[in-house]
């Protein structure tokens, strides 16, 4: 931990040594994401302490670690996610530190310093944050006005058809909203044609913050065109409906849009949590709804909520994953026989229509072992038994191939 006062130019942090310039090689993403976050909780942690010397040392890590990264292999996405919760995580640091102005502004100086040499960029959310950085409108419009020629020259150029950007564009914007310049900010704006979406979105908050939502709703479906990224309108407009109340307009509108997650229960639980007054049936259902022609995809999350008929329902509707399909009968089948005897036909049924992933006769042996096991548990031999082999009698290759796997297991299939 740092042991020295926040008037000392070189405190003793534990990441100085360890965030070098080019510190890691080509292969040591892994290394570096650790370093980053050893930093960040030992930042955190000189903050419960002492939040000034705390706000001095996120202002030297956020100095030292795109240049220490910047050989690593970051295609993953994983070392840049990681920077980028790391600034998110710091920003208000810096930003709640009581210091004279002449300090701030040196912090700042630095900070920008480092925005311009991020390359590759880790750190370039830093500009979405400047205004904040700057904490008081007087110091945010000078940086303004310092910053604004360079913007000027080169919306100029983008009006002319000329590929120009500058790496302070963020910044200008952010602190022309905290200087409560708003309307150069959309005037500026109003002179790029084709404006990218993290200087647009400072148009829609000046709209939000007069409260005019539906307005700047409109604003941003104006301009944003095709390239807007995916979801980023959703969750500007969902954010800006629930900054006035307006929950059931955001969730109505906007709410699956913008909650996607990494798979379909992550998004339902997530709208769960943001919704809580959105019952799970209902919910469930809309998230279906929203995905016609997929309902067998939503099959494991209402298996995980306890929705054994609609599950078996949604995997009979369309495509289900058979090896998912198998998973829960293998998992239900002894406190649920029913649904496992479904869930295996089920995966017995897309298996003999081509669908599956790397399907093997593994996939094929285990689904059918599990019908029957199901079928005993719950006294319905006969009737599976029936419905297996209509499964089974099929022309299609896919059917003959099943039939000759579970032949070369058992003969007398």
């Amino acid at each position: 931990m740092p042991s020295k006062s926040a008037s000392d130019s070189t405190p003793g942090w534990g990441f100085r040594t360890k965030l070098r310039r080019a510190s890691f090689g080509w292969r040591g993403s892994h290394a570096a994401i650790a370093r980053i976050d050893a930093a960040v909780v030992e930042i955190l942690a000189a903050a419960r302490r002492d939040p000034v010397l705390a706000a001095e040392g996120a202002v030297l890590f956020l100095e030292k670690v795109s240049p220490a990264v910047c050989e690593v292999d970051s295609s993953s996405g994983a070392l840049g996610n990681a920077a980028y919760y790391a600034v998110e995580a710091l920003v208000p640091i810096i930003a709640a530190a009581s210091v004279p102005e002449t300090v701030r502004s040196k912090w700042l100086e630095r900070l920008f310093n480092a925005l311009q040499d991020d390359d590759p960029p880790y750190i370039e959310s830093l500009g979405d944050h400047w205004g904040d950085l700057c904490v008081t409108t007087g110091i945010a419009s000078r940086w303004a006005d310092d910053l604004l020629p360079l913007l000027k020259h080169v919306v100029a150029d983008r009006r002319r058809g000329v590929f120009a950007f500058a790496k302070g564009t963020c910044a200008c914007y952010s602190a022309l909203f905290k200087a409560g310049r708003h309307e150069e900010l959309l005037g500026l704006l109003d002179l790029d044609q084709h404006p990218i979406w993290p200087y647009l979105a400072w148009g829609g908050r000046v709209l939000v913050s007069r409260g005019q939502v539906d307005e700047a709703i409109a604003y941003m479906q104006r301009r944003s065109g095709i390239n807007v990224p995916l979801g980023a309108l959703a969750r500007f407009a969902e954010d800006a409906l629930l900054g006035v109340g307006r929950r059931a307009d955001a969730y109505a509108r906007y709410a699956i849009d913008s909650n996607q997650g990494n798979s379909r229960i992550a998004t339902f639980r997530a709208l769960g949590r943001k919704y809580p007054e959105i019952g799970a049936d209902r919910l469930l259902a809309d998230l279906i709804a929203s995905t016609p022609g997929e309902e067998g995809k939503w099959f494991a999350t209402a298996k995980s909520l306890q929705r054994f008929d609609l599950a078996i329902a949604l995997a009979r509707q369309s495509p289900c994953d058979p090896k998912t399909l198998n998973r829960a009968a293998r998992d239900h089948l002894e406190s649920h026989p029913e649904f496992a005897a479904e869930a295996a036909l089920a995966a017995l049924h897309w298996i003999a229509h081509g669908y599956g992933y790397e399907i093997t006769g593994v996939d094929v042996m285990q689904a059918h072992r599990l019908t029957q096991e199901a079928a005993v548990s719950c006294g319905r031999t006969e009737q599976v038994r029936s419905r297996v082999e209509a499964v089974l009698a099929g022309d299609g290759s896919a059917t003959k191939w099943m039939r000759a796997m579970l032949g070369a297991q058992n003969p007398a299939v």
